[in-house]
């Protein structure tokens, strides 16, 4: 039975394809939803492709996540395994951000794609509460092969789908063959009834209302179809009665709640969801006991708005969803370090959330306003705006900076009143400013646009009134971090070698890569020394620590081995120890120092508890070179290394690397270094500039280092 596919037809494009691919996978393995992402390499982010099942809404948070997010999908393909979430107290413990936005009780599995040459993003499924906590071994086996049919898929598309910013939406129901014979008979039963009876599709609009329901609601039928009950009924305006829909549609549980209409009557609602949507049925309920009588010095208490008059916007409370788009926000902002992950977070997850087309995120800086990153603009436009003073009267973003207060234009008419020249820079037809402040500090300002008109209702001025705050304290502090690794990045260029020195029988490729988090600053290191015409020294390093204490000691360490090579490696060594043990610090240090001698193609290498370098010799398999390594450096001033001789013929490629490259989370170190011993043999005449980066991928295919690395690929040639 094939999905209805909105926008597709039967038409077997490869995103329609991949549609019916999601909802025969959530069939065939009982789940109430599913969702599929799929990976863009380049930006190392999962794009929300397909979903069914649930509400957009609900996922808006998720429609773009970075690879190295914490979450069960990227976490999935990040470590290449099966994540299962049985309870809503393990998605809290294992995944606080997904938890906070969607705080109920459910079960969830996801699963990496993999394809041939390349993982194609994750499938993600989740199960009503009733589903049992711990899922089967069975079970786990058939989602896993689901994924790996999907992969296949796509790994057969001649033009495999790319992830939008609207994801296709695909229903899990289809029509009875005998549904159309009978839908006047269906009506009629309902009509029947003394109760209420709702039908809600899964986003919560009203797909079907009988004469009883509208009755109770106070509104006619057709003001009530196609709108949700909230809207369309004021008094249900209100949270409590969202979140139970919310409730309803991802726990796929009955709930049961009161609320009172305008005249005070009390109705209750029982909601029972499946796949397909939500059934409501509407009764009037018991009356409360009555309160006891106001003192008569007592307000009298406000009246209620009347029947068609929905309460004033100003004292409408804020939407449940909106709640969760303010936790959700608040969260991923405490997750951002550098300055472009502000920038990257709020176009990628503000903008959406408000449904706006521009930013414009600037910080104040020596009295002006100097934009650190822009979306919907071109070029022109940022660099008219670039560097305004802070007392600008060009636009408003002086204005709200001087007095604190947001500035909201629902048109290019209202802001020309105001600020004749603003509408004319950007085209944009629709503003919010938001002043950046930290203790009435002025830290920037945040323009959000639109290229339609648009209107703010208050939920939304509250909302992004609420979050620039919590921006302004992450642009202060991703300006603190920049400044930081600017200074880091300083030190670590001074330390490590400008460039390998030309040597004649040797060709060489060198890369630092810092962790991903962090100072982006340690003690790994790495360098040649050319020791005569056809001898180079070749040696590499890692300092205990990330930070600057680890950076200088590396530094000394350096000069040190610099100081004496051209002696035996052992002695080189024996020497750095004494150095390091005279300095008195507390930080080990792990060394491996290669003589290379080109003219009779020999290598002596000395390991002070250092990983053992990779070797591929012409003709033969890859493997991981056998040290008997001393001691790290800092232990024992009078242990002795021994050394390792090594032929290295021409065309021979020796790879020497810190921990950091093979010591991959969910693992083995070993077997890390065995590939890539492996794939040195696969790519014997590749240009060490293209292996070097090729070997780093295959170690780390995300990009995203958890240690900070050094990788020295020296290759022989004939002199």
């Amino acid at each position: 039975m094939r999905a209805a596919v909105p926008g597709y037809g039967e038409q077997p494009g490869a995103a329609g394809l991949l549609g019916t691919a999601l909802v025969d996978t959530v069939r065939r393995t009982g789940a109430s939803a599913g969702m599929l992402y799929l990976l863009d390499e380049a930006t190392q982010t999962l794009g929300l492709a397909v979903l069914c099942g649930l509400p957009e809404e609900v996922t808006w948070p998720w429609h773009r996540v970075p690879l190295g997010a914490a979450t069960p999908g990227s976490v999935a393909i990040r470590e290449d395994r099966l994540v299962w979430v049985g309870s809503q107290e393990e998605m809290a413990r294992a995944y606080p951000r997904v938890a906070a936005s969607a705080p109920y009780r459910f079960a969830l599995a996801a699963a990496p794609l993999p394809g041939r040459s390349r993982c194609w993003g994750c499938l993600v499924l989740l199960w009503p509460a009733s589903h049992p906590e711990h899922a089967s071994r069975r079970e786990r086996g058939h989602i896993s092969a689901e994924a790996r049919g999907i992969a296949h898929a796509l790994d057969q598309s001649p033009d495999p789908p790319q992830a939008s910013e609207q994801p296709l939406r695909v229903s899990l129901t289809e029509p009875h063959p005998y549904a159309a014979r009978t839908p006047q008979a269906a009506v009629d039963y309902a009509e029947r009834l003394p109760e209420g009876a709702l039908a809600l599709d899964l986003e919560g609009r009203i797909t079907f209302v009988n004469g009883a329901a509208a009755a109770l609601l106070g509104r006619a039928t057709d003001r009530l179809l196609g709108t949700r009950p909230w809207q369309s009924a004021p008094w249900l305006d209100q949270p409590a009665v969202e979140e139970h829909y919310r409730t309803a549609v991802i726990s796929r549980e009955p709930v049961e709640f009161t609320a009172s209409d305008p005249s005070g009557r009390l109705l209750c609602f029982q909601l029972y969801p499946d796949a397909s949507g939500i059934s409501v049925r509407i009764v009037p309920a018991p009356a409360p006991a009555p309160a006891p009588a106001p003192a008569p010095l007592d307000p009298a208490p406000a009246p209620a708005p009347a029947d068609d008059q929905p309460a004033s916007t100003a004292s409408r409370p804020t939407h449940t969803g909106r709640l969760y788009q303010l936790l959700h926000l608040a969260s991923a902002l405490t997750e951002t370090v550098a300055v472009s992950d502000v920038v990257e977070l709020v176009a990628g997850q503000v903008l959406p959330a408000f449904g706006a087309d521009g930013l414009v995120l600037s910080a104040a800086e020596a009295g002006r306003l100097k934009i650190t990153g822009w979306h919907g603009y071109d070029r022109q436009t940022i660099e008219h705006l670039d560097g305004l003073p802070l007392g600008t009267d060009i636009t408003p973003a002086g204005h709200v900076l001087s007095t604190g207060i947001p500035s909201f234009f629902g048109s290019a008419e209202e802001l020309a009143g105001e600020f004749p020249q603003a509408p004319l820079i950007s085209g944009k037809h629709a503003w919010a400013f938001l002043p950046l402040l930290i203790s009435g500090r002025p830290v920037g300002c945040c323009i959000l646009s639109y290229d339609r008109p648009h209107t703010f209702t208050a939920d939304e001025r509250a909302v992004l009134t609420s979050l620039a705050g919590l921006i302004a304290q992450a642009l202060d502090r991703a300006q603190l971090y920049d400044s930081a690794h600017g200074l880091a990045l300083g030190l670590q260029e001074t330390l490590l070698p400008h460039s390998l020195p030309a040597v004649p029988g040797l060709t060489m490729a060198a890369r630092y890569l810092p962790a991903s988090r962090g100072m982006d600053i340690g003690g790994d290191f790495y360098d040649v020394i050319r020791l005569d015409a056809t001898t180079v020294a070749a040696v590499i390093g890692d300092v205990q620590g990330h930070n600057v204490s680890a950076a200088a000691l590396m530094g000394q360490v350096r000069t040190a081995i610099r100081a004496t090579a051209g002696a035996p490696p052992d002695q080189v060594l024996t020497h750095t120890n004494h150095v390091l043990m005279d300095l008195g610090t507390d930080l080990l240090v792990s060394t491996l120092y290669a003589q290379i001698d080109l003219a009779h193609g020999q290598a002596t290498l000395a390991s002070a508890g250092h990983p053992p370098p990779l070797l591929h010799r012409p003709g033969q398999p890859g493997l991981v070179v056998d040290l008997d390594p001393g001691p790290l450096f800092g232990i024992d001033i009078d242990t002795p290394y021994p050394v390792t001789d090594l032929p290295l013929p021409p065309g021979s490629t020796l790879a020497l690397y810190t921990d950091g490259l093979v010591e991959v989370p969910g693992t083995d170190p070993d077997r890390t270094a065995a590939d890539l011993a492996e794939h040195l043999a696969l790519q014997p005449a590749e240009d060490v500039e293209n292996l070097i980066d090729h070997l780093i991928r295959r170690a780390w295919p995300t990009g995203r280092y958890t240690d900070d690395t050094a990788l020295l690929l020296l290759r022989t040639t004939d002199l």
